[in-house]
This record gives C-alpha cells, structure tokens and sequence, in this order.
C-alpha cells in the first residue's frame, strides 16, 4: 500500500554535517565538468557534430558539459521513436508506470545533494534555492505517482440498473515537452513525467543554458528502469528543434514552460492542422508573470519587508512568480520603501560555490544583457535607490536593484524583467493597490500583506491571479499544497503539482455494457 503523500524536507545548511556533505557533492560535480552529453533517441546515444558548450554563470571559464544538439532530421526520428513506443507504454499497468516514478524519486533522494550541486554550477542556484529545486522533483515524482493511481481506480458515477458502466483515463500519444532553464531539474522532471506516468511518450526538449541537468537526469531514468523510447533527449534551438515538435502531426500535446512570447507561438502553431493530424492538439503552458505584493495601511511592517526582498531577490529574481512590483498604500508607503532599501543593500551577491551568498548570477549573457537593458529604463521611469548596475565577479553578476514611485503602465511595471529588480508603486487606498495589482496582462501570483480581515476577503475575490497568498511571500509554491498556474498572459492555469494536473494529459472513455 502506497504511504500518504508528504513534501520532501529541505536541508538544513546551518547543521555542519550537511555543509559537508554538500560541499562533498560540489567536488565531485566539478570533477566531472567537461563531459560531452549526447541525443538519445529509443535508448540510442547519438553524438552530433553542432555541439553547445555550457557555462558555469557564476565562473565563465568553467565548461560545465558539451551537449551535443539534434537537428530537424533527429526530432523527426525521435518523434517516430516515440509515437512506436507508445503502442506498449500505453498498455502498461498504470500501477506499474507508478511504481517508476516512486524508484526514480528514491534514486534522486539518494542523490539529492548532487543534482543540487549541478544546479549550483549549471544554472547559478544557491544552496538553498538548489535543494529546494531537488526536493520540488522529488515531490513531483511522488505526488504524480499517487495521482495516477487514484485516476486508475473505478471512478465514482451514477449507477443505474442493468447497465455496468466504467469511466476510464487513457493517454493521450506523443507529447513536446520544453521546460524552462530557472528550475532546470524540478519543472522539468515535473512536466515530463506527469506525461508519462499517465501512459504517453515524450520528446524531451530541456533549455539550452541548463542541457547538463537534464542530461543528468535522463540518466536517472536509465538506472530507474524507464523502457527505451518513453523519454527521448533532442537538446537543441527552440527555433529549429522546438518548433519542429509544436508542427508535427504526430505530436498530441505540447507542455511548456517559458515565455510569454514563445508560449503564444506555441500556441498558434499548435493550432494549425497539419497534413495526416487526426487530433486537436492540447497546449498545456505556463508563460511567466508580473507579481505584485500589495502591502495594506494595516500591515506587519517587518514581515512586508522580508516578503518583499525574499520574493524580489530569492534566485536573482529568476522565478515566475518573484515579486516585480510593490504596491504599498501611502500611509506605510516610506517606511517600507526605507526598510526594504535597506536590507538589500545587506545582500551579498557572488559564486554560489559560496553558502553564504544571498544573490548568484542570471543564468547567461542573453539575460543579463536583457535586465541591464531594462535597469536603464527603470532609471527614466523611477528614483533608483538601491542597486543599478553590473556586480563585480567573472560571471552574470547583477546587484539587487530597487525603483521607487514608479507609474503603473511603466515598462518596468508592465514587462516580465526575469532579474533582481523591484518597482515600487504608492496606492491611495487598499482598492487603489488591488487596481494597480491587477492592471497588467498577467495573473500567476501576488501576495496581500495586512490585519485587516476585510480586505483579506475583499482581495480573495478581486486579486486575479492564479496563486494567491496572503502575510507571506508570493513565491515558493509546495506540490500538493499550492497547485501552481496562473491566469490570462501566464498561461493555461494548469496547476502543477495538483489534483487537476493529469487529466491534462489524459483523455476520459466511457464504457456502457447492458445486460
């Protein structure tokens, strides 16, 4: 009998013991940088000739691994592959597909700290921000398991005489997924094995700046027992590879993580039918968000302040549902502006090789390239108070930037950022801060700081997000806990790590036998 599902602990980094261990784990990861990483398509480990490097954000001139990229020739026969396999896969017990999920979260549970340690040097992730990643894809593993054993049971209908009638959840077929590089292992073991837990086969497309970790984890499904041809692993361009997924007429759903603009392109294209398609294709998306934590007249001062730095600056502002915009009512507006100055100008920003560090670096050039651009904006658009500029160190350092009495429809209020910086907006009432709130295109999460029960109730109806918390920080989403997705430009609300998240994948059949 499988145990009630419970989230994986976070470690505790203050214990000695586990500093070394961690520590342990990083030494072994750097002895392994340089390794090339091939395709694998039906369990066949292919090396290419156009090959991408990938960097260490936090030290440049470490080589992490050589990824080797697929083509528009390898995608095809990875779809082919794939569509080939799901004729068995789709007929093992799902049961059976379970209890794979339940081995590969213990393999990476025995692995924990070294999975981590790779997000620390692929991607720029914290200790904490790390294990944090490491135990959200256990947790996925776990949770998804359990959902399709709950799925596969006799599902409750009316009963009537003398008709035996049985609703039953089938896959889908071949399925694109392209996770994002910001939660390189969690999002990515999430959304790939949510599809194939519930009987499809993937094509795996992971973000080019964190190849390694998934490469990493393809691994983790050969030693867990995954048949060959379940996942297959074509890193490459979005514009060649991802695109050429989204158009196939094989490809029965599309499950990304990214953009706004890239999720939209998805969409269109997935909407045109191309030649021999027999279905309607289901995009399943989440495209990013512009967040906002609204601090009421009537609020903890202190908790605000942590709030708003914690949501603002955890993983240089590199989530979906970080903090872009505080909204603060006049009355406690300075004080807050003040407080939150100042703990981050405390923040220390550096390798996080280091433990100690509260800020690493933005994932690649291309991103740091993009916030420098938009901290100049922000100084035309807003009084820059804390932060502003490149941070020193031979990686993407940039420092955590703050923006006081910013305009609504500025830029900086209205466009996804995706690093360290924080528009402050100054409401004349609690109704004024929800307007401003809900006053961009987005709706992933938001956050209400106040004592004030009325207005609590009054923004759980107006606040239009998809994850909303109240006297907390607006990140930091558990599985089973906070189903994650959001509203309009942020895509199609489809709550991962939810009750609800399956059946996206999966497609009802009703059986009717009269006697």
């Amino acid at each position: 009998m499988v145990v009630d599902f419970k989230n994986e602990a976070f470690t505790d980094f203050s214990v000695e013991e586990n500093r070394l261990a961690f520590q342990e784990a990083l030494e072994k990861v750097k002895s392994q940088f340089g390794q090339h990483y091939p395709v694998i398509i039906g369990g066949e480990k292919i090396e290419t000739v156009q090959k991408r490097e990938s960097l260490n954000p936090s030290h440049l001139s470490e080589i992490v691994g050589i990824v080797s990229e697929a083509n528009e020739d390898l995608t095809e026969k990875a779809i082919q592959v794939a569509y080939k396999t799901f004729d068995t896969w789709k007929k093992v017990d799902p049961a059976a597909r379970a209890r794979l999920l339940f081995r590969t979260a213990h393999l990476m549970r025995r692995r924990k700290h070294e999975f981590s340690a790779w997000m620390v040097a692929e991607a720029g992730k914290s200790w904490v921000e790390a294990d944090a990643d490491t135990a959200e894809a256990i947790d996925f593993l776990e949770f998804y398991g359990r959902e399709m054993i709950r799925l596969n049971d006799r599902q409750p209908l009316t009963r009537i005489p003398g008709e035996d009638n049985e609703l039953t959840y089938i896959p889908l077929g071949v399925g694109a997924v392209i996770p994002p590089w910001n939660f390189p292992l969690a999002i990515t073991v999430g959304m790939t094995m949510a599809a194939v837990v519930a009987g499809n086969t993937v094509v795996l497309k992971p973000a080019s700046p964190t190849n390694v970790i998934a490469a990493k984890f393809m691994e983790l499904l050969e030693e867990a027992g995954v048949p060959d041809g379940v996942v297959n692993f074509v890193p490459g361009e979005g514009a060649a590879v991802g695109e050429y997924m989204v158009k196939h007429p094989l490809t029965r759903f599309i499950s990304f993580t990214g953009s706004r603009a890239v999720g939209l392109r998805i969409n269109e294209q997935a909407a045109k039918t191309a030649p021999g398609q027999k279905w309607i294709k289901r995009v399943v998306a989440e495209m990013g968000g512009k967040d906002a934590i609204v601090v009421d007249a009537e609020a903890d001062i202190e908790l605000a302040v942590d709030s708003i730095v914690k949501s603002a600056f955890g993983f240089a502002g590199q989530k979906c549902s970080a903090c872009s915009r505080a909204i603060i009512h006049q009355d406690v507006y300075d004080e807050v502006l003040e407080k939150v100055v100042a703990r981050t100008k405390e923040l220390k920003v550096g390798s996080t090789y280091d433990p100690s560090i509260a800020l690493g670096p933005v994932v690649d050039e291309k991103a740091y390239n993009k916030i420098l651009e938009y901290i100049e904006v922000g100084k035309s658009e807003g009084r820059l108070l804390a932060g502003g500029a490149k941070a020193e160190g031979n990686g993407y350092y940039i420092q955590p930037t703050v923006f006081a009495d910013v305009e609504p429809h500025a830029r900086i209020s209205q466009e996804e950022i995706f690093g360290p910086v924080v528009a402050f907006h100054k409401a004349d009432s609690f109704e004024h801060a929800l307007e401003i709130a809900n006053n961009t295109e987005y709706g992933l999460t938001g956050a209400v700081i106040t004592k004030n029960r009325q207005h609590l109730e009054t923004a759980r109806e107006e606040f239009h997000v998809g994850n909303l918390y109240f006297n907390r920080k607006c990140t930091g989403a558990l599985v089973g806990t906070h189903p994650f997705g959001g509203f309009n430009m942020s895509g199609t609300d489809s709550k991962a790590g939810g009750r609800d998240y399956l059946l996206l994948f999966t497609q009802p059949k009703m059986v009717s036998e009269a006697f």
